[in-house]
């Protein structure tokens, strides 16, 4: 079988809806515009987790303007312009952020019945997770979907790259191998521990499904803890990547 890119998934803002370009340029540092923003709340990190319903907002981060998409048809959009410097907790990671100054916070706030800062990061790649990216193949979507019994979206995952054409959980067998994806050449890491996200429709955020009972009814959990689906990877060659691009193990 080949394996091909079938679907991207980036958010310009951690937590609200994902865009899906057919192109994207893999830097060190992944997609320099995915999760360039991000949400503080009381000081700590505040995403879909705490309001799955942040799906429902679009966001677009072009040439140094930001566009939020509510869905109620509400549009703000213009210039970003920066404040006060803070630093976030990502699961025991500081990253340092600068607080988007403007009426984007405000606006966020309301929507989430909580106060909340929308804050940029100072270094494109830095509010990811443990790795810059993240890849999934739809085919361990589809065994997923045999456990419970259900279509499973494979955009609940949130993974940055999508691939076709593998057996279920094949891409759990590359950890430490290179894979190269179009121009880009990935080095492929360990798994990545699931949260209640993926409980969530990836439209609305209302939680649907319980993906995280299935995974584990036949994946087990990992040194008693970790529910883990899907893998994580460092760039090691950039280059761009496009939909329909072979997906090669090396």
């Amino acid at each position: 079988m080949t394996a091909r890119l079938e679907r991207i998934n980036l958010a310009p803002v951690k937590g609200l809806r994902l865009q899906h370009p057919s192109l994207v340029e893999l830097t060190r540092v992944g997609v320099e515009s995915n999760r360039r923003f991000y949400l503080v709340s009381g000081g700590r990190l505040y995403s879909g987790k705490d309001h799955g319903p942040l799906v429902s907002i679009g966001a677009t981060f072009e040439r140094g303007r930001l566009t939020l998409a509510f869905p109620g048809g509400e549009q703000l959009g213009g210039e970003v312009a920066l404040g006060e410097r803070l630093e976030t907790d990502f699961w025991g990671r500081a990253v340092s952020g600068r607080v988007v100054v403007g009426p984007w916070s405000a606006a966020l706030s309301e929507y989430s019945g909580v106060a909340v800062q929308l804050v940029q990061s100072e270094q494109a790649g830095s509010a990811t997770d443990i790795s810059v990216g993240t890849m999934l193949g739809r085919a361990s979507c589809e065994r997923l979907g045999e456990e419970l019994g259900a279509v499973i979206d494979p955009r609940r995952f949130r993974m940055l790259l999508e691939l076709g054409g593998l057996e279920a959980h094949a891409e759990d067998e590359w950890r430490g191998r290179r894979v190269r994806i179009g121009e880009a050449v990935v080095v492929a890491g360990g798994p990545v521990p699931r949260c209640v996200v993926t409980t969530q429709d990836p439209d609305t955020g209302a939680v649907t499904l319980d993906t995280l009972r299935g995974i584990r009814s036949y994946r087990g959990l990992r040194a008693g803890r970790w529910i883990d689906f899907g893998v994580y990877f460092d760039v090691e060659q950039p280059g761009r990547v496009r939909l329909g691009d072979r997906v090669e193990p090396l």
